[in-house]
């Protein structure tokens, strides 16, 4: 899998998760499920910014 893939999915999980949230909410679904979506696209950005992180420090090596 080439780097570029694994931002470009890592990117995708943040906006999906974001979005489910996002249409949890406008709907007036459970907050406890909105809230398990947002702490969940935390956790999804943080892994996000540390793929990237690592694949600019791959690539200038």
């Amino acid at each position: 899998m080439s780097a570029d893939t694994l931002v470009l999915l890592a990117c995708l999980a943040v906006a999906l998760v974001l979005l489910f949230g996002l249409a949890n909410m406008m709907r007036g679904g459970s907050a406890n499920l909105s809230q398990r979506l947002m702490r969940l696209r935390v956790l999804l950005q943080f892994v996000a910014i540390l793929v990237i992180m690592g694949v600019v420090w791959w690539r200038s090596a």
